[in-house]
């Protein structure tokens, strides 16, 4: 049994914020003080390091939950199927649903309930579940379903990652300037194509040092409410980190998939940081003596930013349905899925299209 990704969908809101409009922000460092670069200047060198040029935001009006329900509904209709078949509905994100000009979370109830319920799924069995797992969420998702379906507990599964970061970043931080909103989904199902489909997973959480790399802390602002928290990182951790981590999980995993680095046709890495990815895939295919192919791996960042758990599921349903210039799709193409982030986690998949 062959277990494959029938449907994609994604959500990419309209809202476009250029590096352009930062340039008017009070940014300070993480005590309060000064930085001593004019702001054109700190945005110039963000982008030469993350590759960012603009990010998108969500309408005001629009939440995670809604987000994650539009690019479900564009999945669900890819796949042709009837929703009421769904076994799973799995949702990954970080933050719930925070509206507009708020600064709570909202998780009551589940966003995976709310979905379902946008969806008008009336089935009771489709049962509709959240994970927090950071940007790696929706690949974890993935494995969870495929773990389902190998043990004859689902047919179908729905996996959804979503989130809208602009509305817990922290304006007086340079690093708020990484961060988008946006939406991925893929059904997932059992086939019995036994040459397609998930061939491969590996999953890992380190946790001893490196749990609070990425946390919820008060604002570089000293004069705001010392209650209030916002995303923060430490990010030359994070960097050391998936550049030390990532490349071995994806070496492991496919190993376990038995098939050869030059079948690989793509790598989708999680959209956090362009120099990141690179550096990423150049150790990576160093692990086997290799060099890095032209084209090997897509990148959406430059104009989407990094939409944490939306990042992976949106970029495999731009390449797949030839969105993004130069990348394309055909039967029998091996892909790795990777991703990192808080926790910190890392997971990887080995898919053939």
């Amino acid at each position: 049994m062959a277990i494959q990704i029938t449907g994609t969908g994604s959500y990419i809101p309209d809202l476009i914020e250029k590096n352009e409009d930062f340039h008017e922000h009070n940014f300070l460092n993480a005590d309060g003080s000064t930085i001593n670069y004019p702001n054109e200047i700190i945005v110039e060198k963000f982008k030469d390091i993350t590759g960012i040029v603009e990010r998108r935001y969500a309408e005001n009006h629009l939440t995670s939950s809604d987000l994650g329900a539009l690019a479900a509904e564009k999945a669900i209709n890819n796949a042709n199927i009837d929703p009421e078949e769904l076994d799973y509905i799995i949702v990954a994100h970080n933050f719930g649903d925070v509206k507009h000009d708020t600064i709570q979370s909202d998780i009551l109830p589940c966003l995976a309930s709310r979905i379902k319920h946008s969806l008008r799924i009336k089935n009771p069995k489709c049962v509709a579940y959240d994970i927090l797992f950071g940007c790696p969420g929706w690949v974890e998702g993935v494995i969870q379903a495929q773990a389902y379906i190998k043990a004859g507990m689902a047919k179908k599964c729905l996996v959804i990652g979503t989130e809208t970061l602009s509305r817990v970043v922290d304006k007086h931080d340079r690093d708020s300037m990484i961060y988008s909103d946006g939406a991925g989904a893929s059904v997932i199902e059992a086939s019995d194509d036994e040459n397609t489909g998930i061939l491969a997973h590996e999953t890992a959480s380190f946790t001893y040092d490196e749990a609070y790399y990425l946390f919820f802390g008060k604002s570089n602002n000293q004069e705001l409410c010392k209650d209030t928290r916002y995303i923060k990182m430490h990010g030359r951790k994070i960097y050391e980190f998936a550049l030390n981590n990532v490349p071995q999980a994806m070496k492991s995993c496919l190993d376990k998939s038995g098939v050869d680095i030059s079948e690989v046709k793509k790598v989708l890495i999680h959209q956090a940081n362009e120099k990141m990815d690179e550096a990423i895939i150049k150790r990576f295919y160093r692990l086997y003596k290799a060099s890095v192919p032209d084209g090997i791996m897509p990148m959406s960042i430059h104009k989407l930013g990094n939409s944490s758990v939306a990042t992976v599921p949106t970029l495999f349903d731009l390449v797949k349905n030839n969105k993004l210039e130069n990348h394309n799709l055909s039967k029998g193409d091996v892909i790795i899925f990777a991703s990192v982030g808080a926790g910190m986690h890392i997971n990887a998949v080995v898919y053939r299209y």
